[in-house]
């Protein structure tokens, strides 16, 4: 008989998210589908689902959907699940359901010391604990379950100062209480995980993470993790990576898409735990193929190049971030014709020569008029063409008085 319990750790949906206001159902759905046919595959016992489900604290009816679609395609046959709110998630939102999930062997987290009434595999439950054990599981498994842990949704006010070093020491000693309180709870005979929403010291991050958060104030000492834990699961950072300094196995299992283009390249996937009472566990990352991947194009032969790279189906379903390297600014004309034959193109950018061949620098932009640097500015603004002479002039009167303010003169060459 197999004694292994088998958790499946996934993290920052995103539902919602666009790139380039593009929407990515589509996308979100294949990793949805394809999630759920891994757990099914790999019999998984328990989904960990650590935090930014959605992308925006009020997101699309779509988005709610696919949540739904999702919980009621993992909750099947004995599996728990059990989903905890991220920094972009709406606490109170994200957990409504909860009364009624629960009895689905779904347990969503909203708040820290959250507290779900009894349900089914449900064998005790505390503020953010949980002790579960489904049909045919093995061992039951003990979970500490803080949503995201910020001042605001801790209630408290962790330092007297707005000192930065004093906020940070003070925020991570707050964590690291919570956990070690939480992990008196756990059991022998049990396998005992945590999982929360947040950012250890360390941790490497995309463009696609808000920065609000990450670093500074809001850090957590990974060595202050209990000894007790078996496993710890984040959610907040969208590269998969284990947690260097932690004393216990720690890992961020990322996003399953691609969500900006600092994460072009990156394998996209979920992790599998595999655990028994007081043994260390084995973790196995299972690359994801859902979704279009984000690449960069730099054209150094200019338009023309661009233009036969689209031709050839060059990476034909990915998203592009595209550098055209050019003597002038792309036409609004050029623009919009390479957008209509290769409607993957995000976003595009145009890098002007100098008079000897090199990229322009910040002195050379210095040296020009002023009429000449907001023409500049419009032009790559606008995606190419010039703007109205108009335009140009009431710009320069409304810069009139502050330069004369500071013995300035303003004048169009």
């Amino acid at each position: 008989m197999d004694r292994t319990l088998r958790i499946l750790h996934t993290s920052d949906w995103h539902l919602g998210k666009t790139l380039g206001g593009h929407r990515r159902w589509d996308e979100q759905e294949q990793f949805i589908e394809e999630i759920a046919l891994i757990a099914r595959e790999e019999g998984v016992h328990l989904v960990l689902l650590a935090g930014d489900v959605f992308d925006t604290e009020n997101p699309p009816a779509r988005a709610e959907e696919l949540y739904f679609e999702a919980l009621a395609r993992l909750a099947v046959e004995g599996r728990q699940v059990v989903v905890i709110a991220g920094n972009h998630d709406q606490p109170g939102r994200l957990a409504a359901p909860a009364p009624l999930a629960v009895r689905q062997g779904v347990h969503i987290l909203g708040w820290p010391g959250d507290v779900l009434p009894p349900g089914p595999g449900l064998l005790a439950s505390g503020p953010s604990l949980l002790v579960l054990q489904g049909p045919g599981w093995p061992w039951p498994a003990v979970v500490l379950a803080l949503p995201y842990p910020s001042e605001a949704r801790l209630g408290e006010l962790l330092a007297p100062t707005l000192e930065e070093a004093e906020h940070q020491a003070a925020y991570s000693r707050r964590v690291a209480a919570f956990l070690k309180q939480l992990a008196g709870h756990c059991r022998p005979e049990a396998v005992n995980l945590a999982v929360s929403h947040l950012y250890m010291y360390g941790g490497q991050i995309s463009d696609s993470e808000r920065t609000l958060s990450l670093g500074g104030a809001y850090s957590v000492d990974p060595g202050t993790l209990p000894a007790e834990l078996q496993y710890v699961a984040l959610g907040h950072l969208h590269r998969p990576q284990e947690v260097p300094g932690a004393p216990v196995p720690c890992r961020y299992s990322g996003s399953p898409l691609a969500y900006s283009f600092s994460e072009a390249g990156q394998a996209k996937g979920v992790v599998l735990v595999e655990a028994q009472p007081g043994r260390p566990v084995h973790c196995r990352e299972i690359t994801l193929s859902s979704g279009r991947p984000l690449v960069r194009w730099r054209a150094t032969g200019g338009y023309e190049e661009v233009l036969a790279w689209c031709r050839a189906g060059r990476d034909e379903r990915a998203w592009i971030d595209l550098e055209v390297h050019a003597a002038a600014p792309l036409t609004r004309e050029q623009v919009e014709r390479l957008r209509e034959i290769r409607p993957g193109i995000i976003d595009i950018r145009t890098v002007l020569p100098q008079r000897d061949g090199e990229e322009a620098g910040a002195g050379d932009l210095d040296a020009l008029p002023l009429d000449e640097l907001f023409r500049l500015f419009y032009r790559q603004q606008a995606g190419g063409g010039d703007p109205p002479d108009e335009l140009v002039r009431i710009f320069l009167e409304l810069l009139e008085p502050a330069a004369q303010e500071r013995g300035e003169e303003v004048e169009a060459r």
